[in-house]
């Protein structure tokens, strides 16, 4: 394929750099020469080539994609799992410009602070007629709860991004300003961090500026916007939680930055002041990085219909007890009809016209404006003032003539709530598209942090390029790709390591261990349904075996072990009726379907698909507590599962593979959960999880298929059987070195707490652990968990393997479902306990009762 990848002599020509027409290319000039600052990045592309460049483009999408870095587009099938794309091919920006450019977005920043702070103080901008009345208060920006709410020190803007275009004469235009929840500085973290990884001499050679000191800025410059009283400050990240589009950035920065990642129902206001539910109780908040919108940060002063934020946090603010960033009323700033006003606003409070000037913006609530704008509006771009999930900008020479009348009723029913501003030439940038470079429309967001001396700006930014030749709207929702944004400086830059070093706050908060108790409680249910998925899977293997196997004894005891475990299967997976059903024979001679069923079909509670679908859930939701190794397994367990809803008519053959793959999986994850998580709360609970867990399998195990008295071959079948699924098969042969005995049986899977498989050594580890947990003094009492692990204990500890084994007179082995029975319900009480002591924070329920027969 010709592609300038691969002709290094000539000059760029159509035929193998098609530009458009009309429009600005950041690459080529207008002659079509390569443009100094992209001379060596061309030069190495071609000596690296084109297939090889391909390839290190795959290898950054494989690592984006390991690491769990998704981008949610609502309506797409894909949902939260649509992974983020990186074009490899940098947008190059040379020093000279960039420092224009950043001394514009600084005075801009400051113009926007300064507003801002009038909006929400005097409001001389409105007494004067430089802004008008309606544009602000219609806007559903505009808070007037939050009148007269200032943060300490000159700003009240910390966070700010700009949208920038280059038009066809090559200014920069600023198209639209994110004030509210700017995102996309941890995408730009993650889009450097991976082409790092797969360009590192080239990126190294092309001297590019960091980005390490904007994030150190950014954390600096929360922790000067604390109270007063706060000597070292503890900062949380609150988001809306796993659902929202860009949740993987809320927990990527807050894993970055070490800050807790919270959502409103892990705070709670109590005696004027913000405080975050932790292990430890009650741990006072100073600064919140909010990644909520504002008007859903309180349903009591605000929107009373959110269940996003707290309840009385606008008054914590009121009274200084707790800063936010951005403050709450900021996104009154994003409202695009205060573009037509910047000019005025500029000479006011600057005395100069700004140096990133704005797109030509008319606001329909000024009768000449409305005028003009319906007068044009087929060559105009329509847009809303108020910004709502859903709304795009609607480009008027796209519009049919009965589309664009529909358009000027609209307006001139309610002119107020729209604009009409200057369609803009984008500048195109070079993108890889099947082994070539391709011209694509390209936009840039750029970031600003407030520090007490200024606004300091990411050398760079985010760069989104449309995915398509002749896409004119550039945007995440409508699939857009980014880029990584290189910002060449005249000589190396001094390395900067991207790692961030705890502050003096972090460290006293790790070491308190103050984790959110939503945190604890999803990593609680992490171990749960990691272990209920592996013992489902164990247990389907060993079904589909004995299913397709031949008999080892006579075919009648063969029937029935299979019968056994088909029962055992819908009763460890709780899918009943299943194989337990009073008509059941039919489903147990021909079983495929059935245990189809509970192995691949993720809307049946219970069942091996849901419990891993649920495991997912559960991780994502404390997506920032994981490594990128732990992820990476996370994402197999994910894409086996959607492996196999892609078949098209499943057999029992074709999931046995799968089975096998899922276990590795969760071997490894187990593995790495081992080795490499600190020894924490947060590990406490997921091992807690874990260990409860395969308590509760066993014993259910156990119950479905022991209790009753069977044949002694049968029951040897079933022993070998389970031995089997709890992997245990070569330690008893190892242990025993006899035939399958009951007792022996009972002995390694009960009571040896050697045998990490045991119920003994499961209840060694609670104790472990619940021994660990924070809790209040009780001038040496035990906890109600505590009482319920001594229990489980030593009422295993007081069986007698020859009691368990008798037989009574029904037929059964009373003793032993006695204590499997009370058993579970201790395990039952002990997760009740835990879960009302540590993750409600409300009394715990009365956790002993009276001994029952089951």
């Amino acid at each position: 394929m010709t592609s300038l990848l691969t002709e290094p002599r000539q000059p760029a020509s159509d035929q193998w750099y098609p530009t458009l027409l009309g429009a600005y290319d950041e690459m080529l000039d207008n002659d079509g020469q390569i443009r100094s600052h992209w001379a060596y990045l061309i030069r190495a592309l071609r000596t690296l080539g084109a297939s090889e460049f391909e390839r290190r483009g795959a290898e950054a999408a494989k690592l984006l994609r390991e690491n769990g870095v998704t981008y949610n587009v609502y309506g797409d099938p894909a949902g939260q799992s649509r992974p983020w794309q990186l074009d490899p091919v940098p947008l190059l920006i040379s020093s000279e410009e960039w420092g224009g450019i950043e001394a514009g977005l600084q005075e801009r920043a400051e113009l926007l602070n300064l507003i801002l702070a009038d909006i929400y103080g005097p409001r001389e901008l409105i007494k004067k007629g430089l802004l008008p009345l309606d544009l602000i208060y219609s806007h559903a920006g505009f808070l007037r709860a939050c009148d007269q709410i200032a943060l300490r020190g000159k700003h009240q803007l910390i966070v700010y991004a700009a949208d920038l275009a280059r038009g066809s004469d090559g200014r920069m235009w600023v198209l639209s300003d994110r004030t509210q929840a700017p995102s996309g500085a941890g995408y730009a973290l993650e889009n450097r961090v991976a082409m790092t990884r797969v360009l590192p001499s080239l990126f190294r050679d092309s001297h590019v500026h960091r980005l390490a000191l904007f994030f150190q800025s950014l954390r600096s410059g929360l922790s000067t916007i604390a109270p007063p009283s706060a000597d070292t400050p503890r900062v949380v990240v609150l988001t809306p939680g796993p659902y929202n589009e860009t949740f993987f950035e809320h927990a990527y920065l807050a894993s970055y930055l070490g800050y807790p990642l919270v959502q409103g129902d892990d705070l709670t206001v109590r005696d004027g002041y913000l405080w975050l539910k932790s292990l430890n109780g009650l741990e006072r908040v100073d600064v919140i990085l909010r990644r909520v919108d504002d008007d859903f940060c309180d349903p009591l002063e605000l929107r009373e219909d959110s269940r996003l934020g707290v309840p009385g946090l606008v008054e914590v603010i009121r009274n200084g007890n707790v800063a936010i960033a951005n403050p709450l009323g900021s996104g009154v700033l994003e409202n695009p009809g205060l573009l037509a006003f910047l000019p005025d606003i500029a000479e006011h409070f600057l005395g100069r016209q700004l140096r990133l000037s704005s797109a030509a913006t008319w606001w329909c609530g000024q009768p000449k404006a409305l005028e003009y704008v319906l007068a044009n509006l087929h060559k105009l771009v329509i847009k809303p003032t108020s910004r709502n999930s859903g709304t795009r900008p609607v480009f008027g020479q796209l519009l049919s003539q009965q589309e664009l009348a529909d358009w000027r009723a609209r307006i001139r029913a309610r002119p107020s709530l729209y604009v009409g501003q200057e369609q803009e030439g984008f500048s195109t940038v070079p993108a890889l598209v099947a082994g070539a470079l391709e011209p694509r429309h390209a936009i840039l967001r750029s970031f600003l942090v407030a520090r007490a001396d200024g606004y300091v700006v990411m050398p760079g930014g985010l760069t989104r390029s449309a995915p398509h030749k002749d896409d004119i709207l550039v945007s995440n929702q409508t699939g857009s790709i980014s880029k990584d944004t290189w910002v060449l400086a005249s000589e190396p830059e001094r390395p900067v390591d991207l790692v961030m070093k705890p502050s003096p706050a972090q460290v006293a908060a790790s070491q308190s261990g103050a984790l959110p108790s939503r945190a604890a409680d999803n990593l609680y249910w992490v171990g749960r349904y990691a272990e209920r998925a592996e013992g489902t899977i164990r247990l389907l293997r060993t079904a589909i075996k004995k299913l397709h196997g031949n008999p080892d004894h006579g075919a009648d005891e063969h029937t029935e072990s299979l019968h056994c475990i088909l029962r055992a299967v819908t009763c460890i997976t709780r899918t009943q009726p299943g194989f337990m059903a009073k008509d059941a024979q039919t489903l147990l001679r021909e079983p495929d379907t059935e245990l189809l069923s509970v192995a691949l079909d993720v809307t049946r509670i219970g069942s091996l698909a849901h419990t891993l679908r649920c495991l997912v859930q559960a991780s994502y939701a404390v997506r920032d507590l994981w490594s990128s190794d732990t992820w990476r397994v996370m994402e197999e367990l994910e894409e086996h599962l959607l492996g196999t809803q892609q078949l098209d008519e499943p057999t029992l053959w074709q999931i046995q593979d799968v089975l096998d793959k899922l276990v590795t999986s969760l071997s490894a994850f187990s593995g790495l959960v081992m080795e490499n998580m600190t020894r924490g709360n947060g590990w406490l609970f997921l091992d807690m999880g874990r260990r409860l867990e395969r308590s509760v399998q066993q014993l259910s195990l156990l119950r479905a298929t022991l209790v009753r008295q069977r044949p002694q071959a049968l029951e040897e079948l079933l022993i070998e059987a389970l031995l089997e699924t709890s992997d245990n098969l070569i330690c008893y042969r190892h242990h025993y070195r006899n035939n399958m005995e009951l007792a022996a049986f009972l002995e390694l899977l009960l009571l040896d707490e050697s045998n990490p498989r045991s119920l003994a050594y499961q209840t060694a580890r609670l104790q472990e652990h619940i021994a660990k947990l924070p809790r209040e003094q009780a001038g040496g009492l035990l906890s109600a968990e505590q009482r319920l692990a001594l229990e489980i204990s030593s009422t295993l500890r007081l069986a007698v393997i020859n009691e368990l084994t008798a037989i009574t007179d029904n037929g059964t082995r009373q003793n032993l479902d006695q204590l499997l029975g009370r058993l579970d319900y201790l395990a039952g009480a002990l997760s009740e306990t835990v879960t009302a002591t540590y993750f409600r924070h409300e009394s715990a329920p009365q956790p002993l009762a009276p001994l029952r027969t089951v």
